[in-house]
């Protein structure tokens, strides 16, 4: 774990989490490896699996954002589709591929520390959630090939409000459908821009850093930088005798 804020370099003791009753987790890249799907097609694609695991993921993101902004809403399963579609023409990969790469993108890995975090916060007491872009049957497809449907006391779709995060309307999803107030549950994503903005809008923040990335310049700040997710219940007290 990498102790204190991120904008506070050098911490020694990470800040204290008391208070937090509640555990909403981002779902793709942070509970699901988004490459996974891409690399799936590894015997048929070779080396350009993670040429496109990369890009169909960025542009995934970008069309996020920017269906944000110019408030055209498409739900997730069609900005992926799309995304996948740019990607595979960019790289020139044979398009009667995206049918099995999307159907990969409803099956995508865990992470394998993920499913014994989550059992560890429920036994704690902890109310544990997902607050993600999308939609509701693909989150229901990824939690039910992954065998974790159970751990969750709640699935939170964008689709609610029909705008992507970081809008400070779906970070509101979370304390609206828990009945605690933001200061009172801790959000954990490995995307560190949807880490800045769950923290700008009030949450405590865990931001699951798995590749050592900078901090982001925008407003807000992690509370906390996790390894992985392996590193929770010791943030949160669990490990303590």
């Amino acid at each position: 774990m990498v102790a204190g804020r991120t904008d506070a370099p050098g911490a020694a003791t990470p800040p204290s989490l008391g208070g937090v009753r509640a555990c909403v987790f981002d779902a793709y890249g942070t509970l699901f490896d988004v490459a996974s799907a891409a690399l799936s097609l590894r015997g048929v694609l070779g080396d350009r699996s993670a040429a496109l695991a990369a890009l169909w993921r960025e542009k995934q993101l970008q069309y996020t954002w920017l269906r944000s902004i110019e408030r055209r809403h498409a739900d997730f399963q069609a900005v992926t589709r799309d995304a996948l579609d740019f990607a595979l023409q960019t790289l020139q990969i044979d398009t009667a591929h995206a049918p099995s790469l999307l159907q990969a993108f409803d099956a995508l890995q865990v992470y394998p520390d993920a499913p014994d975090v989550l059992r560890r916060l429920r036994g704690a007491g902890f109310a544990t959630a997902i607050l993600s872009n999308g939609t509701p049957p693909m989150l229901a497809a990824l939690l039910r090939h992954a065998g974790i449907a159970g751990l969750f006391d709640a699935v939170l779709s964008v689709e609610a409000v029909g705008v992507f995060k970081p809008d400070a309307a779906v970070y509101a999803l979370a304390p609206a459908q828990l009945r605690r107030e933001a200061g009172q549950i801790l959000f954990v994503s490995s995307n560190g821009w949807d880490a800045y903005g769950a923290s700008a809008f009030g949450m405590r923040v865990a931001w699951c850093n798995r590749q050592g990335q900078a901090p982001e310049r925008l407003p807000g700040a992690p509370d906390v930088q996790l390894r992985s997710l392996a590193d929770l219940p010791g943030a949160l007290g669990l490990d303590r005798v």
